[in-house]
């Protein structure tokens, strides 16, 4: 048990050494620019980023008015350097996305803007409930927008950081909005990272997707809820939402089930599902469907279990977490009427903080497993690697590391490099 402790410590002091002093391409800490540097390379920034903004078809006008006020924006900054902790688990994600008060407003948004919601099906054909549950998930149905100058958030983000390749494009585009919808510059408020509206849209989104929704000859994701959900619908509809189709149910798997099936890139017939014992969670065979479907567990083996068609995958592109998936199904289902999932939650589990996903990720690469690299990010492959690990030791391979399987693995792999 000493050695798996020392082994642990030497991985946390690591990473604790490389957050505190950041890192170059060699591992080696380097100290951090004091604010003052940063601030005049970001106005030397905005100067230069001028001349790329005027030859995408910016003019000098409408840049020189979006970036006359603005300055590095230090929350953004930290923001863009330090990811909060995402150890916040599945339920209680699925608990807040799903409240009562939420579900409750969305069924009165349902009914108070049904005229418009109609019409918005009619012309894109994706269903309201849908719709408002996207609403409510991405800011509670308007109350919370994000309140950062746009302008001022992309370029901080521009400038430098791990996200330049996405927020450079966005900026430019953010100034293609100002400049085609003549938005004054003070009003184009969004979240840290530039996300902007009723539902959420960054700024390339807006310029290929966005639609009038309320016929008033404008569109205005702020203000207008008609022209954002038909924004939102547009996007769906695009993404190949195909309507009167489910996007899943909850289900109950057999005790035999083989867990290594269960994955999002797994799809197999209804009718191949229900061979394998597959049911519906009232114990009923699983309706006919001429689409196929992949189990979803987002809790683990532990968890409740999902059957998921394409409708599924589709909310995925808006936003490409299952977490966010499900959560705006489950919402639509309830808005809609439907019942609350019955399975329970594993609640006694806890979930990894980021030491220990990297800790999890280094010993699995000591075990010989491709996770790709180490950072703390547990993906497709980290997912991979842990289900092989637990096939190999007869355990459930639902790929979901719990607090145990990280110890078991941990110290299986200080085992291997002790032996060396």
């Amino acid at each position: 048990m000493r050695g798996i402790v020392l082994f642990l410590a030497y991985v946390l002091g690591l990473i604790i050494m490389a957050a505190a002093y950041g890192a170059d391409e060699t591992g080696i800490p380097v100290p951090t620019p004091s604010p003052a540097v940063e601030d005049a390379a970001f106005t030397a920034f905005l100067g230069d980023f001028r001349s790329q903004a005027l030859a995408a078809g910016i003019t000098a006008e409408t840049y020189d008015a979006a970036t006359r006020t603005i300055s590095r924006n230090q929350r953004v900054f930290d923001h863009n350097l330090n990811q909060p902790e995402f150890t916040r688990p599945i339920w209680d994600y699925i608990d807040n996305a799903v409240s009562a008060e939420r579900i409750s407003n969305g069924r009165a948004l349902a009914v108070g803007d049904a005229d418009i919601l109609t019409r918005i099906h009619d012309r894109y054909h994706v269903p309201p409930e849908i719709l408002v549950s996207i609403w409510g998930n991405e800011s509670d149905y308007g109350r919370g927008m994000g309140r950062y100058n746009m302008f001022e958030a992309l370029a901080t983000l521009s400038y430098d950081g791990p996200r330049t390749d996405y927020a450079r494009p966005q900026l430019i585009a953010a100034l293609k909005m100002m400049q085609r919808e003549n938005y004054p510059a003070d009003t184009m408020t969004s979240s840290w990272a530039g996300a902007f509206g009723q539902t959420q849209f960054v700024p390339t989104t807006f310029l290929g997707e966005a639609v009038d929704g309320d016929g008033d000859g404008k569109i205005d994701l702020w203000t207008s809820p008609g022209d954002a959900l038909a924004s939102t619908a547009h996007v769906i509809a695009g993404a190949g939402w195909v309507d009167g189709k489910p996007w899943g149910y909850e289900v109950a798997l057999p005790p035999s089930f083989a867990y290594e099936d269960a994955d999002l890139d797994i799809a197999k017939s209804v009718a191949a599902w229900r061979k394998l014992g597959v049911k519906t969670i009232a114990g009923t065979e699983l309706p006919a469907a001429d689409q196929t479907a992949s189990i979803y567990l987002p809790a683990g083996a532990q968890g409740p279990a999902f059957l998921v068609f394409p409708n599924f995958k589709v909310v995925l592109r808006y936003n490409n977490a299952a977490s966010y998936a499900l959560a705006v199904c489950l919402l639509g289902d309830q808005i809609k009427g439907a019942p609350a999932v019955v399975a329970a939650w594993p609640r006694q589990l806890l979930p990894l903080n980021r030491d220990e996903r990297l800790t999890l990720q280094t010993s699995l690469l000591a075990l010989g497993f491709d996770i790709g690299k180490a950072d703390g990010l547990i993906g497709a492959k980290s997912r991979a690697a842990v289900r092989g690990w637990q096939k190999a030791h007869a355990l459930p391979a639902d790929g979901y590391a719990t607090q145990d399987v990280l110890a078991r693995i941990a110290m299986e792999a200080h085992s291997q490099v002790a032996d060396r």
